[in-house]
């Protein structure tokens, strides 16, 4: 069984920078893509960054493209270095996997990356950003 544990939340005023990490263990062989979702009371979840552990690429949301970047270094651990945070970065952060293994019927988080209707079958309990002006 694949677990993901978030780590590196906490509490920073607006223009700071924090770094979130990511640790899968388990069945880790076959992950196409490791990303990390975002949710903040009262709205949806969404997906901000996403890397394909393949070939590397990495995709944005335009909400944080140029202030946080997605790095992995190998398929079991992801990184999100987030800078100029501002207010209305704060939410809980979720890391999420797309790993193949075998079961196709489980639940999924559906987002839009790396392109809208990608599904993850793997996530953790989240860590949680706050950001105060």
């Amino acid at each position: 069984q694949v677990q993901l544990v978030e780590s590196g939340g906490g509490s920073v005023q607006a223009g700071g920078s924090l770094r979130l990490s990511c640790e899968a263990t388990g069945y880790t062989d076959r992950t196409n893509c490791l990303g990390w979702f975002r949710q903040s009371p009262g709205k949806e979840r969404e997906s901000i960054a996403v890397i394909s552990i393949g070939s590397g690429t990495t995709y944005y949301a335009s909400s944080v493209k140029g202030r946080f970047t997605i790095s992995q270094v190998n398929a079991k651990n992801v990184y999100l270095q987030m800078n100029s945070l501002q207010p209305e970065d704060t939410a809980m952060y979720y890391c999420a996997a797309d790993i193949d293994d075998g079961d196709e019927g489980g639940p999924v988080w559906v987002g839009h990356l790396p392109w809208p209707g990608y599904r993850y079958n793997y996530w953790g309990q989240g860590t949680q950003v706050t950001v105060s002006s």
